[in-house]
């Protein structure tokens, strides 16, 4: 069984790994969670949506093992959240979830795993995303914030000089901030400074479309800077295919050109070579990614996330 945490939402699922062609998603059980509710809600609301998926598949929660993609900072080998002052499940920051889990679940606290989130996200595309399977393949997802997983021939690499360090982009410096105030949810808004406060993404990309020169030039001028900030590290560890995914990637058409643009700048020989696809599984992908860390992790193959720093 295995399960994706958002801020935002909790999605729960039983996946086949063996069906021909690639996985098959079981049961898949989405719900709504206020992450500044109370320890005990937001867990109660988790391991609710955990149970409610185990059973639509006719499988006993508390037999199976139970993998979970978490957002950070995590403590992924402990189980513990460090969420104090990172603006969601403050009340989970130094909570040991993976026992509060296993009790809500009746499982040994052995039997509930921890992966990262956009590794997990990553791994689901290379895996079952992807029509080929790139030795040298990166996944940026795009949303409230942006991740990244750098995938070496299946492995996921967190740590070594041809990466980010721990794997993650959204701290890299651009124009003297985050990557992610440039491009996310928020900063696309922001650019845009429209007056309607309840403009989505979705109806940025609808202006863009319909000739809004100025949403145009809000996507364009996010994806040239997401272009110029990754596109050495892209070069650097020879990738040969690009992912991009996350809610924000639904809308490629109006993505693409700037980030092209922004990669023919930084990194202009792999611009001409590079696989650029948005994401085939979208939210989907970091429920087939856990699934294929847990078989790896339990033959002992893999890394699923970045150790604490």
């Amino acid at each position: 069984m295995v399960v994706d945490v958002g801020g935002s939402h909790v999605t729960a699922a039983a996946v086949s790994t063996a069906a021909p062609g690639g996985a098959t998603l079981l049961s898949r059980i989405e719900r709504s969670v206020d992450s500044h509710a109370s320890s005990a809600a937001v867990l109660d609301s988790w391991a609710s949506a955990c149970v409610d998926a185990a059973e639509a598949a006719a499988i006993d929660p508390g037999g199976c093992d139970w993998g979970l993609a978490m957002p950070g900072p995590f403590d992924y080998e402990q189980g513990i959240g460090h969420y104090a002052r990172v603006g969601k499940f403050e009340r989970l920051a130094g909570v040991d979830i993976r026992s509060a889990l296993a009790d809500r679940l009746g499982v040994g606290p052995a039997r509930v795993r921890f992966v990262h989130d956009a590794g997990a996200y990553g791994i689901g595309e290379w895996r079952f995303g992807s029509p080929a399977r790139h030795a040298r393949f990166v996944c940026v997802t795009l949303g409230t914030g942006v991740g990244s997983a750098f995938v070496d021939d299946g492995a996921l690499v967190f740590d070594r000089a041809d990466v980010p360090p721990g794997g993650e982009v959204h701290r890299l410096p651009f124009d003297g901030r985050d990557l992610e105030d440039t491009i996310s949810t928020r900063a696309l808004l922001a650019r845009y400074a429209s007056p309607d406060a309840d403009l989505s993404v979705k109806d940025l990309a609808a202006r863009a479309r319909a000739g809004d020169d100025r949403a145009r030039h809000a996507f364009d001028t996010a994806m040239e800077a997401l272009a110029l900030a990754v596109g050495p590290w892209l070069d650097a560890f020879g990738a040969t295919a690009l992912v991009v995914g996350g809610s924000i990637s639904r809308s490629w058409d109006v993505l693409e050109r700037g980030f092209r643009s922004g990669l023919r700048t930084s990194a202009p020989e792999l611009a001409a070579t590079l696989d650029i696809a948005p994401s085939r599984l979208l939210a989907d992908a970091p429920l087939y990614g856990v699934a294929h860390l847990l078989e790896q992790s339990a033959a002992g193959r893999c890394i699923t996330a970045p150790a604490l720093p």
